[in-house]
């Protein structure tokens, strides 16, 4: 008795990425016997289950190693489209039905996934660190904007001052010379 209710088998496999990572991929596949096609699949094959493993095992392995580590994480899909048509193609000749390939898990060890989060944090906090000395940049320079615009105006109302002590001055000179008979603003300034 052969069941034509759709399987499914969970396959871990390990393989190496392009830089040199190497990742345990799980992948699940969904497969059903075609109806009509049950002595082909009772028949043809001693074991189902190996065969399907060992194409995954060679999909993934001819796959992922074309993938950096941080582009097979966001390429699962990818994975996942690659280990279906390449077992739909095959397992049809046998009565096999492949419904779904499910990539479930991608995993580097943990070492790997440690110093990935070390590199992102890294990031993160370099950025930090530069946001925040860009933010004292503008402190000090919004200060000493501030201190040149105070020193301009202190500047300004002592040249004011300055100017408002010789008005003065002058005033006095030429009030002494014109109410004093026989002074000259010289003579009062001697």
């Amino acid at each position: 008795v052969m069941s034509l209710r759709i399987q499914e088998l969970k396959i871990s496999c390990e393989t190496k990425t392009r830089d040199n990572v190497f990742v345990n991929v799980d992948v699940a596949v969904q497969f059903r016997v075609v109806p009509g096609s049950e002595y082909d699949a009772y028949y043809k094959l001693s074991s189902p289950l190996e065969q399907i493993k060992s194409y995954v095992f060679d999909v993934v392995r001819s796959t992922v190693p074309k993938m950096n580590v941080d582009d097979a994480f966001a390429e699962k899909d990818h994975v996942a489209d690659a280990v279906r048509d390449q077992l739909t193609v095959v397992m049809k000749e046998y009565g096999y039905e492949i419904v779904r390939a499910l990539v479930l898990d991608l995993s580097p060890a943990q070492k790997v996934r440690d110093a990935m989060n070390e590199i992102n944090a890294m990031t993160r906090l370099r950025l930090a660190a530069t946001d925040k000395a860009e933010a004292e940049k503008i402190l000090l320079v919004k200060a000493a904007e501030a201190d040149a615009e105070s020193k301009y105006l202190s500047g300004l109302g002592i040249a004011r001052q300055r100017q408002a002590i010789v008005e003065g001055l002058r005033t006095s000179v030429q009030m002494f010379a014109t109410n004093i008979a026989g002074t000259s603003p010289k003579g009062v300034m001697k």
